[in-house]
């Protein structure tokens, strides 16, 4: 058994080549031995949001605070709020990050394949992000 004591793992701030805006990393969990799971919460100040990705094996999102916004490919902006758990299936292009006049942080779980976790692409427009 192992137990991560909170605060036990420093606090990052989100790469401007992943995320427009401040973002905040703060790591919960990562691959132990033959595990493939990690975790981490991520708190996004107003207008933050990351830029388009893919996931290999999905990813899910459960928020924690505030009010955020979460696009698939070809659908609509959907607001998220405390509480809602959004699941994007494996490969699915999308992009999350705070509301324009609200921080939300939201706890990302998401399994590596390969070696990876995530595939980074471009930076989500404000046209596009609604602004």
């Amino acid at each position: 058994m192992d137990i991560l004591r909170a605060g036990s793992r420093p606090s990052a701030k989100g790469p401007a080549e992943w995320f427009t805006g401040t973002v905040r990393i703060d790591p919960l969990f990562n691959p132990f031995d033959a595990a493939r799971v990690q975790g981490a919460q991520v708190t996004f100040e107003p207008g933050a949001r990351t830029a388009w990705h893919t996931h290999p094996l999905g990813q899910t999102l459960i928020v924690v605070s505030g009010l955020g916004r979460v696009q698939r490919e070809g659908g609509p902006i959907e607001e998220i709020r405390p509480g809602d758990v959004v699941w994007i299936a494996p490969a699915e292009r999308h992009w999350h990050g705070a509301s324009p006049a609200t921080a939300m942080t939201h706890i990302a779980i998401q399994e590596i394949k390969d070696g990876k976790a995530v595939d980074w692409m471009q930076h989500v427009s404000d046209d596009d992000y609604g602004v």
